[in-house]
């Protein structure tokens, strides 16, 4: 029993880490999502389309930054959008650390320490994400793409 107990929760750590990891890319859509669904809310929009509207703003973000991200040839604005959706993410990364250092290390030093590396894990991965996947393609007109070989 124990070591099925011991594998369980090896699983199910490991399977919060990746979501963690997969997820980090979403923390600037969401925060902008939850502060107009905040805002329409209160505004009189209703529940119902408090989420509607948030949904569609928080989609429309992710949509745009992969967009420009996809479309732009600066570097530095690449790198720009990139850092604007990794701060999010190493924030959100900041604060499950510490949570969840909280369980198993007693000093705060310590939990300070894990969270400000669990920022920088998850805010890095992000921005990874964004600048590395992405590949930037020549724009051609009529959608050709020559070959130089």
């Amino acid at each position: 029993m124990l070591a099925i107990g011991l594998v369980l929760n090896t699983l199910g750590i490991g399977l919060f880490c990746w979501a963690i990891f997969a997820l980090a890319v979403y923390a600037l859509p969401f925060f902008v999502a939850l502060s107009i669904g905040m805002t329409a809310f209160q505004s009189g929009a209703g529940l119902i389309g408090a989420l509607l509207i948030a949904t569609a703003g928080g989609a429309l973000t992710l949509v745009l930054g992969q967009v420009a991200v996809a479309i732009t040839r600066s570097l530095a604005l690449r790198i720009a959008i990139a850092t604007a959706f990794a701060i999010p993410a190493a924030v959100a990364g900041y604060h499950v650390m510490f949570a969840v250092s909280q369980f198993a290390v007693p000093s705060l030093a310590w939990r300070e320490v894990f969270a400000c590396g669990g920022a920088v894990c998850i805010g890095v991965t992000s921005w990874t994400r964004l600048i590395v996947l992405a590949e930037t393609r020549p724009f051609e007109p009529g959608g050709v793409v020559e070959n130089p070989s």
